[in-house]
């Protein structure tokens, strides 16, 4: 239940700042629509499995380090493109790699789109749900199974924790 309310007041908070307006009636219909928009979409955010045992202290807490990864993430996805734009390295070998989900819920899934979107050099190019795989673009993908490694270990370690 605290996490239906945490959503809630968010999606609140950010209808709120799009409307550049906090009056109350516009918070009111923004919470009632966030509201509707959080129980009809339910499965799909919070995934079908039952309250979990983590807390939001403590993916509040998980969140720095995963911010923080990410972030390591974008440096170094602008400086890989960076030194193939300004021909200080070849682009030798762009390519799709298959990444398998894995125990990722369908909310997990969508943040790792957007996380492996924020860095520069890779793209997230489908999902293929049949298969239980997503279709990254890489920049370098020379060595596919190392990409694979260090996604399932950053899912494990860092993202897990946050969005599973």
């Amino acid at each position: 239940m605290t996490r239906y309310a945490a959503v809630v007041s968010g999606l609140t908070g950010l209808y709120a700042l799009a409307l550049a307006s906090f009056a109350p009636w516009d918070l009111l219909f923004g919470a009632v629509l966030a509201t509707v928009l959080v129980f009809t979409s339910r499965r799909f955010v919070f995934g079908d499995r039952p309250d979990e045992e983590v807390s939001l202290l403590r993916r509040v807490v998980a969140f720095v380090p995963f911010a923080a990864v990410v972030f390591w993430q974008v440096l170094e996805g602008t400086w890989e493109v960076a030194l193939i734009t300004l021909h200080l390295r070849p682009l030798e070998r762009p390519g799709i790699v298959e990444v398998p989900i894995g125990e990722r819920t369908p909310a997990g899934v969508v943040a790792w789109s957007v996380i492996v979107g924020l860095a520069p050099g890779s793209f997230f190019v489908d999902v293929d749900r049949e298969r239980r795989v997503v279709l990254i673009h890489l920049i370098d993908a020379s060595d596919l199974a190392a990409f694979r490694r260090q996604q399932e270990d950053f899912y494990n370690r860092y993202q897990k924790k946050v969005f599973p």
